[in-house]
């Protein structure tokens, strides 16, 4: 068994892991769309999509870390109550957000709008709990001004990004009669 630690990265590692995040749920919603209207099934196309987000979940974020975690020769006992806790309850709003996803799209909300909505407000969400969940350690007396105003522009860009989206071209309406098929006048 293993149990050496790796080294703690340093440098921009982080940086570059994080543009892999950026981009994977950049075209997450665009893609999850897709597949759903992909399916064929109108009514229940969503469902049959996000059952396929649940088998990637699977394969991605069970048997990889399994494998990984294998080949290190990681102890598979340790698990503290606390940290597969939170966990369990991370992953379980990340699939109600992916589900919450997919029922927006159903509703008639396209990639653009919702995903504008999600990626606008996430941040804003995601600092607002942070600040709550380690309030006790967070001097708030010394809160830089631009933190707020940050919070309030990336709620105005999301909401511009969303209001301003290119538009699809329109369709042509088809008439149910072509010049070709006159229906002669009665006498």
């Amino acid at each position: 068994m293993n149990s050496t630690a790796a080294a703690p990265e340093t440098g921009n590692t982080w940086f570059y892991f994080t543009l892999i995040t950026v981009f994977t749920w950049g075209i997450y919603g665009i893609l999850l769309h897709k597949g759903q209207v992909l399916m064929g099934d109108p009514v229940n196309g969503r469902y049959k999509a996000f059952l396929f987000v649940g088998l990637a979940y699977f394969l991605t974020a069970v048997l990889a870390p399994l494998i990984l975690l294998m080949s290190r020769g990681a102890a598979f006992s340790g698990y503290t109550t606390p940290g597969w806790s939170w966990s369990l309850i991370a992953g379980i709003m990340g699939a109600i957000g992916a589900f919450g996803t997919l029922l927006a799209f159903g509703a008639k909300g396209s990639p653009a709008a919702v995903m504008s909505i999600v990626f606008a407000g996430a941040p804003v969400v995601n600092a607002l709990v942070s600040l709550w969940l380690y309030r006790h350690e967070l001097d708030f007396s010394k809160v830089n001004p631009a933190f707020y105003l940050g919070i309030i522009l990336a709620l105005v860009g999301g909401g511009l990004v969303m209001k301003f989206k290119p538009n699809p071209i329109p369709k042509k309406p088809t008439s149910a009669h072509s010049s070709s098929s006159v229906t002669p006048a009665r006498v």
